[in-house]
């Protein structure tokens, strides 16, 4: 059994060595074990550490509150999403007082909100978060993007390389990982930019089948990695290859 399988295990034994003699202990000791493993393993201590209650909430109080001056990751976005869900005074206390703007800086160029998409994403409310993103991408590209509620491809060239990276930053870290534009831009280069494969790969389409929205997409961690955010393909690839070739994710 390998280290993260034996500290699973203690937690759910309860074993000594693991969680007396004191709350001060366990968090100590939770956060020696969190701090030597990969951050896949880190995600599953800090989900197995959340059903320990208030000791438990501590302990992920006490990792996120060591990392808030370092960029976040996905364990921070899961101990994150855990304690929003958790929904505690102690921890919305907590959160107020070391988050008040929430775990991701949300930079930008063009005085763009992005608060709201941080909230949904944080209560892995992912459909909502998709829609949300999309009336962002159309408020950077400004004129009647808005009222239209899609975007040009050519005027996905002019937007600022912090907001695309904030954007992708929220979709990174709240979704361990699997969503966001620069997993669809690695996915795609690795089926070498070829557009098929890719909307196969992803789950937007199944044969020569569009995946329908909204109720043929999946809106929660099952769904194929880079499954989201979408973007309108029925249009044609110019938009999403606009996304993936703009100069945030190689600049």
């Amino acid at each position: 059994m390998d280290d993260v399988q034996a500290n699973l295990s203690n937690l759910a034994a309860n074993e000594p060595a693991f969680v007396e003699p004191s709350s001060a202990d366990f968090i100590a000791d939770f956060l020696t074990s969190l701090n030597s493993e990969t951050e896949k393993n880190q995600m599953q201590l800090i989900q197995e550490i959340a059903t320990k209650g208030d000791d438990g909430l501590a302990a992920i109080m006490s990792f996120l509150a060591e990392r808030r001056s370092q960029p976040p990751t996905t364990p921070d976005g899961k101990a994150y999403q855990l304690l929003v869900a958790a929904n505690t005074p102690s921890v919305q206390d907590f959160l107020q007082t070391q988050f008040p703007n929430g775990l991701v800086s949300l930079v930008t160029q063009r005085n763009i909100d992005y608060a709201p998409l941080q909230a949904l994403l944080a209560a892995q409310d992912f459909q909502a978060a998709d829609r949300i993103t999309l009336e962002k991408l159309c408020e950077l590209a400004g004129g009647a993007a808005p009222q239209r509620r899609w975007v040009y491809f050519s005027q996905v060239t002019s937007f600022p390389i912090d907001d695309l990276r904030t954007l992708d930053t929220l979709w990174l870290v709240y979704s361990e990982g699997k969503f966001g534009f620069s997993v669809q831009r690695d996915l795609w280069l690795a089926m070498g930019k070829n557009w098929e494969k890719l909307w196969s790969l992803i789950g937007w389409k199944q044969g020569n089948t569009w995946t329908r929205y909204p109720n043929e997409f999946i809106w929660d961690l099952t769904a194929p990695k880079g499954h989201l955010p979408l973007s309108n393909q029925l249009r044609g690839v110019r938009v999403i290859s606009s996304l993936l070739n703009h100069p945030a994710w190689t600049k």
